[in-house]
Order: C-alpha cells, then sequence, then structure tokens
C-alpha cells in the first residue's frame, strides 16, 4: 500500500503528517514554511508513494467556513492540478490545534517547548489525519 499525507495549512507555516504503508498509524512528519510548500511535496512525491493528501478543512464552531479557506482553496486547487492522480480530500479540522497543545502537556512538554508553533502544526496534521483515517475505518 502507499502512504496517507495531510496538510494542516497555515499562513506563514504547514504542517505534515503522514501514515505508516499500510495506513494504520499518523506520524508527525515536519513542518514546513508555507512558500516553500509546493518545493517540499515534490521532493517528498517523488520519493514516496502517496494515494491521498488530506487537508485540514478549516470550519467555526457555527460550522461556517473560516477565513483561512480563502488561501487553502487556490493551495488545494493548485495541488489538483499538479497531481491531479492523487486524490486530494478534505478533513475537519476543528478543535485540531487544541489537542495539539493538550497532547504536548500530556506528553509532558514544558511550557517552552509548547510554544514551538511548528510543532504544533505538525501535531495538528498528525490528529487530522489519524481522525480522517479513524472516519474511514468507521464507514467499512
Amino acid at each position: 500500500m502507499s502512504r496517507l499525507l495531510s496538510i494542516d495549512y497555515g499562513k506563514k507555516r504547514t504542517g505534515i503528517a503522514v501514515s505508516d504503508p499500510l495506513q494504520l498509524i499518523a506520524n508527525g512528519l515536519t513542518t514546513v514554511e508555507t512558500p516553500q510548500l509546493f518545493d517540499f511535496l515534490a521532493d517528498y512525491l517523488q520519493k514516496e508513494e502517496v494515494s491521498c493528501i488530506v487537508v485540514g478543512l478549516p470550519r467555526q464552531m457555527n460550522n461556517e467556513l473560516s477565513e483561512n479557506m480563502k488561501r487553502i482553496e487556490p493551495f488545494v486547487n493548485r495541488l489538483r492540478k499538479i497531481y491531479p492522480h492523487i486524490p486530494v480530500e478534505y478533513f475537519d479540522e476543528r478543535f485540531s490545534s487544541k489537542m495539539a497543545l493538550q497532547t504536548m502537556i500530556d506528553g509532558g512538554l514544558k511550557k517552552k517547548d509548547r510554544q514551538n508553533k511548528a510543532l504544533v502544526d505538525e501535531i495538528s496534521a498528525t490528529i487530522i489525519l489519524q481522525g480522517y483515517m479513524e472516519s474511514r475505518r468507521m464507514k467499512r
């Protein structure tokens, strides 16, 4: 099998997570400066087989799309154009940043380490991917 890749797209930084080849476990991969994201993806996708890219869908508490969707939609459109053979799916990212912070607290990270926004973004991408995989398993 091939991997799943998730993206927690941000204005400055983008968190990236991948699954194992059996698509059972999500792991944080890295955080990339958003302007370098397509270069990173080109390099990664050349080395690894990815069957689907999951992008965090930014929704507000009232279920409306957040302001960040104005940046995400053009990104996804470009992604689909460059990689038409790889499906791109959205997955609700509500609470992923809060869950990432709680994960860091539960993991015993000190307050200074929890202020590392790049780490928060990477963990958020991992949470998005794990949620996506779990929802897929539930549908089967």
